[in-house]
Order: structure tokens, then C-alpha cells, then sequence
């Protein structure tokens, strides 16, 4: 038997990203977004992809304010307050009561059950919407840390897609009120 003590399941909660943080990271703005957010943001959230994310869901908002409570928030370990990652949905369920979910896990956070927590409060807050019937992740198919955190959560592979910017992917699904869910 290892001696070594199990470590506890992550917890975190999310802070919203509205417009103006969503604007300010997407421009490079790291202490306007944090300030925005009312949290100390990570150096992750205005590299190059993450700016191009907080730019194009800055749009998204712009476009339509009533997706403001389903895309990125910032994700905060509790009880100590860090920011370790961003979570949400691409954005409101479809016309099928689909949402996709989006994670990404700040690099001196990864591999310690950050993006386990994430998944699972999303899924929690999937099944509790009555319009969402369906939550979808799509995983680059080299992505072996994000394959590995759905096991356990029930998703299915129902097809792949890929594109020259972003290559394979495979896309999974899991019905929304799924009662198993990993801790």
C-alpha cells in the first residue's frame, strides 16, 4: 500500500468574463481584464490563442448579449482564490438543446484534477438547464490530456472533424441529465 496521501478533488468556481475583460484580453490587456474580472488573471489568458478566443467570443457577445451566461469564465480554485483556467460553453443551447463545452487549464495548474473540476461543474450546469439535452466536447485528437479528463464522464465518440489549422478532432457527446458524473 503507497504511503503517499491521495490528494483531494479539485473544486473551482467561475467568475464571469463579460465584454469588457472578454475586449481587454483579446488586445493584450492583462491587468484591464483582470480588472474587469475582479481576479487576478494568469499571464495564459493574453497568449496568442487565448486572445484570439476572448476576441472572437468579445464578438460573440457583441452580437448577441444573451449569450453572456453560457461562454468563458474564468476558473478559480477554492478555497484559495487562484486562477487556474477558463471554462464555459461555445455558447447557448441550439435549436437541438446542444451546448459544447470549452476548457483550458493555465500550464503550472495541469495534470492536478483543475479540468476534471471544470468539466464536472459544466456538466452540472448543463443538466440543470431544462433546454439542454445534449453536451458535446470536441478533443483534438492529440490531445491526450483532454481525452483522458471525459473518461468517466459518459461521453461517447460520435464522429471526428478536422480542419488545416486546427487538424483531426474527435467529437463526443453525453446526454445532459447523465446521472453519473466523475468527481
Amino acid at each position: 500500500m503507497s504511503t503517499e496521501l491521495l490528494s483531494s478533488p479539485k473544486r473551482v468556481r467561475f467568475v464571469e468574463l463579460g465584454a469588457k475583460a472578454l475586449r481587454a484580453l483579446a488586445d493584450g490587456d492583462l491587468a484591464g481584464g483582470s480588472a474587469e474580472a475582479g481576479v487576478a488573471l494568469d499571464e495564459h489568458f493574453v497568449c496568442e490563442r487565448a486572445r484570439w478566443i476572448f476576441g472572437y467570443r468579445a464578438d460573440q457577445l457583441a452580437k448577441d448579449p444573451s449569450a453572456a451566461p453560457w461562454i468563458t469564465r474564468a476558473a478559480v480554485s477554492e478555497p484559495d482564490g487562484v486562477v487556474v483556467g477558463d471554462a464555459g460553453f461555445h455558447g447557448p443551447p441550439d435549436e437541438a438543446g446542444v451546448v459544447e463545452v470549452g476548457y483550458t487549464v493555465v500550464p503550472g495548474y495541469r495534470r492536478q484534477g483543475y479540468a476534471r473540476a471544470m468539466l464536472a461543474a459544466l456538466l452540472d450546469r448543463a443538466a440543470a438547464e431544462p433546454g439542454v439535452t445534449t453536451v458535446r466536447a470536441t478533443i483534438g485528437a492529440d490531445n491526450s490530456a483532454s481525452l483522458a479528463t471525459i473518461a468517466g464522464f459518459g461521453f461517447t465518440r460520435v464522429g471526428e472533424k478536422g480542419n488545416e489549422r486546427d487538424g483531426l478532432a474527435f467529437v463526443f457527446e453525453v446526454q445532459a441529465d447523465a446521472s453519473r458524473r466523475a468527481e
